[in-house]
């Protein structure tokens, strides 16, 4: 299974949010009932230094929210970075990666 690559632009110093759909091998909202989700993003694959996001699950939409404060997106660093996204089951303990790609972060003058 290929994992599907969103790309992400974060303003420094705002508010982020986004939603990411989980879909099932049919094409429909998988169920994310008994998940839970991490994601973090890093300057680069391998960077020591990262930042959670806050995460949020509409178990039954197959939806998953992450999000940043503005105090979270200051730290940043500018130009590309990259994230991911992945989901345990809170029955088995399995681990599955179900977005990444990049996140080109902003400077923002007015922040």
């Amino acid at each position: 299974m290929s994992i599907p690559s969103v790309n992400l632009r974060i303003e420094k110093g705002t508010d982020f949010e986004a939603t990411f759909t989980v879909e099932a091998a049919d094409g429909s909202a998988f169920s994310l009932l008994n998940y839970s989700a991490t994601a973090k993003i890093r300057k680069h694959p391998t960077a020591s230094d990262s930042i959670t996001f806050t995460t949020s699950i509409v178990a039954a939409k197959g939806e998953i929210t992450v999000s940043l404060n503005a105090a979270n997106t200051a730290l940043l660093t500018s130009g590309r970075n990259y994230y991911d996204l992945i989901i345990t089951s809170t029955l088995t303990g399995k681990k599955t990666k179900v977005f990444e790609g990049n996140a080109l972060v902003i400077d923002t003058v007015s922040a």
